[in-house]
């Protein structure tokens, strides 16, 4: 009788165990900015490598049907975090869209303008009277008009072209002498895989206040969601084996995803690596301050609110 009751007493806490353990689970959408990419790779591996499992979270990774929706949908309610831009939340905030940062992904730039080494633009002044491509006018605009500044130019001194996506086969074509907008993780890649040679002119060496690439952005008025505290540490972590771990991070990456094993993305992989942050969580607030500054100089905001209005430390 005393082992029956025993055996009966075990059930029941193997079953509460059970039932604790399925509901620790706590689901979280994240709705990325872009086709999944090696810019994602804290995302993806933790959760092929079980880092978000370990903080009681199950986390779904949605690729976006349209990469400006993300941080509308979110703001809507329909989606938890978004991955964005640090130039469009200022650009959101200042629209009145109900949104914060609570994390970084990519802590540098990958923005830049591109030439072709062996072309005629050798540096920034042998810009005056080229034609410069581009995908999406407003911050674009603003940074390129800020390099140009840097010697001496304005945008009046380029003609500027809308090549739509494709910058990479503008520029190699010879439609245009230089691409704004392209990623130094890609396209530089992308053009030597073609078989010729780039030159990236970075922002943030030529005028432009240096920015966060990648955030996450949830609503602003579940800021103190206790998920999230969870999920930055499971990114944390993810960034951490991935800094120490690059070949098994990329196995595990491939396999979750294997479209993406080829050379650019392999390429891509080892130069994004070094740029993600290992503290996603930590907010610099004079980075913020400076950049909003720089936005509302460009008449690309109407004013500089708090930092604190938009961007929430989570503990």
């Amino acid at each position: 009788m005393k082992k029956r009751f025993l055996s009966v007493v075990a059930a029941g806490l193997l079953a509460v165990g059970v039932s604790t353990s399925v509901q620790a689970a706590e689901k979280l959408t994240v709705l990325l900015d872009w086709f999944t990419n090696p810019d994602h790779a804290p995302l993806v591996i933790a959760k092929s490598n079980g880092f978000f499992e370990a903080e009681g979270l199950e986390v779904e990774l949605i690729e976006p049907a349209d990469p400006a929706m993300p941080p509308k949908l979110v703001a809507a309610g329909q989606g938890d975090i978004a991955v964005s831009y640090q130039p469009t939340l200022h650009a959101q905030i200042n629209e009145g869209l109900p949104v914060a940062w609570i994390g970084t992904l990519v802590e540098t730039p990958l923005n830049s303008l591109i030439v072709l080494e062996d072309g005629p633009i050798q540096k920034l002044e042998d810009l005056k009277g080229k034609k410069i491509g581009y995908s999406v006018s407003g911050f674009e605009d603003a940074m390129l008009g800020q390099m140009l500044k840097s010697v001496g130019l304005t945008v009046n001194d380029v003609e500027l072209i809308n090549v739509n996506f494709a910058l990479s086969p503008s520029l190699m074509s010879g439609q245009v002498d230089a691409v704004i907008g392209a990623y130094r993780n890609f396209e530089l890649t992308q053009i030597e895989i073609e078989g010729k040679t780039g030159k990236a002119f970075f922002p943030e060496e030529n005028g432009v206040p240096i920015f966060d690439e990648l955030i996450y952005v949830v609503h602003q008025d579940k800021t103190a969601d206790p998920r999230f505290s969870k999920f930055l540490a499971a990114i944390e972590a993810a960034t951490v084996y991935l800094t120490n771990h690059p070949e098994k991070a990329w196995n595990a990456f491939v396999e979750a995803y294997p479209n993406l094993n080829d050379e650019l993305n392999s390429r891509a992989w080892v130069d994004t690596l070094p740029r993600f942050a290992k503290r996603p969580a930590a907010l610099d607030e004079g980075r913020y301050q400076r950049f909003a500054e720089f936005m509302h100089a460009n008449d690309l905001i109407d004013e500089v609110v708090p930092v604190e209005t938009y961007a929430a430390e989570i503990r």
